[in-house]
């Protein structure tokens, strides 16, 4: 079993889960209550609220994909779905890289998508290529 396992899933699940973590608490305190606090609309509110939940969702299902196929717990692994995954964790770095050189200043998402996208891409590489 224990050849079945990719490293490269496992620590990018691991890291995922972690900012899964920091995202529903961090979050909610740092950017979630402040806002709902604020004189925004209620209809902005809630659809802010929405979207924010849906990255948390996003952030814990994409997670456990990536651990359960970096365990080899599956019958078949799914790169196709961790490559994706990949690529969108990639993707999901770049306006927080922007946005931060846009504003000159630091937006830390990025430190913890990349990584997780990179992980995943080249550990289907990896697998592709043995």
């Amino acid at each position: 079993m224990k050849e079945n396992r990719n490293i490269y899933w496992l620590i990018a699940g691991g890291i995922n889960f972690f900012t899964a973590f920091i995202h529903t608490i961090g979050g909610q305190l740092s950017l979630v209550n402040p806002l709902q606090d604020s004189y925004l609309l209620d209809q902005t509110k809630a659809e802010w609220l929405g979207v924010w939940h849906i990255v948390t969702i996003l952030l814990f299902l994409t997670s456990y994909l990536l651990v359960k196929n970096g365990l080899g717990k599956t019958q078949q692994k799914q790169p196709e779905i961790i490559n994706f995954i990949g690529v969108l964790y990639i993707s999901f770095s770049v306006p927080f890289i922007i946005t931060g050189i846009m504003y000159k200043l630091l937006a830390p998402q990025w430190i913890l998508l990349l990584p997780i996208g990179l992980l995943a891409y080249f550990g289907t590489k990896k697998l592709t290529t043995n």
